[in-house]
């Protein structure tokens, strides 16, 4: 129990739950303007084209389906109101595709800051202090990456020169300092050259 309660106290003070909170604020005032915007604009609209449509002559039953009663006593009729439910999708649609780009923002801005705090965690300080002389921010992502490539590039040639000087340097010891096995290879090569000859 103790553990649980250590865990929600974490996840409590966390900077993610405030902005969780500010979300499904903004959500749902957003979700307000939106059931306004089609209740009150969309779906009268909606009504009287389904009522065009109909050809009804004055009357609202073009734009409602009575099941039971009529239009003359709508209070106590049982009807589908068309308008509503197709107000009801496009209200599903538009707060589904403004979620969709707020998301998508959202995710861009975290992705592009994972890349910036994975560079930055690369920087030693001597590289800071170059970028610095260099006068390049540690905000600017595109230069530091740049900066960080340029410095892999520079350790990768490095580590290369360094292998291929220590494989020489392996070759020459091992000239000077020949194992039975390479004596036996010398031994054969000369004797297969004096067969040739």
């Amino acid at each position: 129990m103790k553990k649980f309660f250590g865990e929600f106290k974490k996840f409590i003070t966390r900077g993610n739950v405030l902005d969780m909170a500010v979300g499904v604020i903004v959500g749902g005032a957003f979700t307000a303007i939106v059931n306004g915007l089609t209740k009150y604009i969309l779906q009268p609209l909606i009504n009287w084209i389904i009522f065009l449509v109909s050809g009804s002559k004055g009357g609202i039953e073009g734009v409602y389906t009575f099941l039971v009663g009529d239009a003359s006593d709508i209070a106590n009729a049982i009807y589908i109101d068309w308008g509503a439910f197709i107000s009801a999708i496009i209200n599903f649609l538009l707060v589904a595709l403004v979620l969709f780009t707020i998301v998508k923002a959202i995710n861009k801005v975290q992705e592009s800051g994972e890349k910036l705090t994975k560079d930055y965690k690369k920087l030693t300080k001597e590289d800071k202090k170059e970028l610095k002389r260099r006068k390049i921010s540690l905000f600017d992502a595109d230069k530091v990456k740049e900066y960080v490539a340029e410095k892999d590039k520079l350790a990768a040639e490095q580590a290369e020169k360094e292998k291929a000087e220590a494989d020489e340097k392996a070759r020459k010891e091992r000239e000077a300092n020949p194992t039975e096995t390479d004596l036996l290879k010398k031994i054969v090569e000369l004797l297969e050259k004096e067969k040739k000859a």
